[in-house]
């Protein structure tokens, strides 16, 4: 087991990074970073450094839970229960503040993608992996009603839960090719950007809708189509400004541009170990 213990292991880095790497990207539109909470006044870059930290255990389990198997049923409950304890260090973690839920979900299916493929996956296939085993139903979901399940139910959008079991349609079609596409012209941040961007522009983000409803999510949707094709990134403190204005905050986005920065840090291990040139960032 000792090649699951180091895939399991680098992969537990990863998620915690890509995590880390989300929260820092600064400035981030109504959205905890290293200048300001955004539209938060529970949140701050030092809680959601040590909430991303304190998940590293959670993504080694189900690392090692998935190792080398097929997508399940019981894989799939058995990532449930390792999710909902890491919800627990989460929440002790933090005094009681949701920092991470979504992103346990949307990083947790990943990392079990990546196990389930001994780390020798593209892109699409983490995705389509990871839709497989999120379609499965898990029998001991306790009862939950979330503001974000409070805005599916309001608005009849999709959420966290139909993207993963979709494969993660909003990643595949939008964030992860602008990102490689970027990072062909611009720095690494600026793909981070524009991949974010593109995100909140697309999504049909629930942390959005639960705090502006239609209006506040087309709001959003509208500003980031025009700031990404303007390419001014200047702008985005002036968004920022406006959304803490609006209580809004597209925390969902957020959640899909930590998945996209660990898919890319994934396949660039694989590359990093296959032909030893690559970095990881």
């Amino acid at each position: 087991m000792q090649d699951a213990h180091i895939l399991s292991s680098n992969l537990a880095d990863l998620a915690v990074a890509s995590l880390i790497e989300e929260v820092s990207l600064t400035p981030k539109p109504g959205l905890v970073d290293q200048k300001d909470q955004g539209s938060h006044d529970d949140l701050d870059f030092s809680m959601m450094v040590k909430s991303a930290n304190c998940l590293h255990d959670t993504f080694y389990e189900m690392a090692m839970v998935a190792y080398g198997v097929k997508p399940s049923q019981k894989l799939r409950e058995k990532f449930g229960e390792i999710g909902r304890k890491g919800e627990e260090a989460m929440y002790q973690a933090t005094n009681g503040v949701n920092t991470h839920k979504g992103a346990i979900w949307s990083l947790g299916l990943l990392t079990a993608a990546a196990a389930i493929h001994k780390g020798e996956c593209d892109e699409l296939v983490l995705c389509f992996t990871a839709g497989e085993i999120a379609r499965f139903e898990d029998r001991f979901i306790p009862p939950q009603l979330t503001n974000g399940i409070k805005a599916i139910n309001k608005y009849g959008v999709h959420g966290a839960k139909v993207e993963a079991q979709l494969a993660f349609p909003h990643i595949r079609k939008f964030s992860m090719p602008i990102f490689r596409s970027s990072l062909n012209q611009y720095s690494y941040d600026v793909a981070k950007f524009h991949s974010f961007l593109a995100l909140m522009a697309n999504l049909d983000d629930t942390c959005l809708l639960h705090r502006g409803g239609i209006k506040g999510l087309n709001y959003a949707k509208q500003f980031a189509r025009r700031v990404l094709e303007s390419g001014n990134l200047n702008e985005l403190q002036t968004m920022n400004e406006d959304f803490k204005e609006r209580h809004l905050s597209p925390g969902g986005s957020a959640d899909l541009l930590a998945a996209t920065i660990y898919i890319y840090k994934i396949c660039q291990m694989k590359l990093s170990k296959k032909y030893d040139f690559a970095t990881i960032h």
